[in-house]
């Protein structure tokens, strides 16, 4: 397996995407997912007006830095309560993007809603996801579905374990739609990673790596939580997964919003780049020691 991570590990610092690709490539990584969350929240990047230049430009920096961007994440947002389809087309967006860049698996978070039932949910998914399919057949694009992290059990429903990921994989019935296994949202369940990476087999076509106490969807650092990573591993074996092994690790350091405050002097508000810089190398180097204990590590 190969190793990559998020442009998302710099989410923190006000930086292009092609910058946090450049700190990406100089922590070891060679292999990068594009976070369109970032483009989402500024309106900017493949949301700029002149996005067909954006897309040509993000390429050229990519070849230049010597880095492959392999998958994507669109946006979060509210698919369900879409009413005027401006959702729809900025997901719509994304899938263009991944045609541009050759990435061939892009991650789309399924919505919820108050008052619906299950088949109601699977129903009205499966209507938000078709037309990205028909528009992810003009680049071949996977477009894959995640497990969520578990809600509160009186909230609404939605996807977050094995079975269901299954069936919503199952219901919505495309060659190009498939699922990525996020191993800190499975945290949160009963089920053995193992168990539910076998139920799933070919359809897991990516992954997210990440790790939490099982209480909360932290993205702590592997070995931080409660995550069982011989779990995963063996799952990962078992299936024949042949994809990349992509970290989504957001938890080095806590959102400045969340310290206590202090007005006087905030030059540590934000802890300096370079410490960031020191955790992404650790990132890679904990990563390929994963893969190297299971004798599956590829540059």
């Amino acid at each position: 397996m190969k190793l990559a991570t998020t442009t998302g590990d710099y989410s923190q610092y006000s930086l292009t995407q092609t910058d946090i690709l450049k700190h990406i490539r100089a922590a070891g990584f060679r292999y990068a997912d594009y976070n369109f969350g970032g483009d989402y929240r500024q309106r900017n990047g493949v949301y700029s007006e002149d996005h067909q230049n954006y897309f040509e430009n993000v390429s050229k920096a990519a070849d230049t830095i010597g880095i492959k961007l392999v998958q994507a994440h669109s946006p979060m947002g509210t698919p369900l309560a879409d009413e005027d389809g401006s959702f729809l087309a900025d997901t719509l967006r994304c899938v263009d993007a991944c045609g541009a860049w050759g990435i061939k698996n892009l991650v789309v978070h399924s919505g919820y809603s108050h008052g619906l039932s299950r088949e109601e949910t699977l129903e009205r998914n499966k209507k938000f996801f078709l037309p990205l399919l028909e528009r992810a057949e003009r680049y071949g694009v996977n477009i894959l579905v995640e497990n969520f992290n578990r809600m509160r059990a009186d909230g609404p429903y939605w996807i977050d374990n094995a079975p269901d990921l299954l069936q919503t994989v199952t219901c919505v019935s495309h060659p190009l739609f498939h699922a990525v296994w996020d191993v800190g949202h499975a945290n949160m369940q009963e089920m053995p990673q193992d168990e539910a990476l076998r139920m799933l087999g070919d359809h897991v076509r990516a992954l997210h790596i990440q790790d939490n106490m099982g209480d909360r969807d932290s993205h702590l650092v592997p070995f931080l939580g409660t995550l069982n990573i011989d779990a995963v591993m063996n799952g990962l074996i078992d299936i024949g997964y042949k994809g990349y092994f992509t970290f989504e690790v957001g938890g080095f350091f806590a959102p400045s919003k969340n310290r206590r405050q202090y007005s006087r002097d905030t030059r540590l508000l934000t802890p300096p780049i370079e410490l960031r810089d020191a955790f992404e190398r650790y990132l890679y180097e904990l990563g390929k020691c994963i893969l190297e204990k299971y004798g599956c590590f590829e540059e």
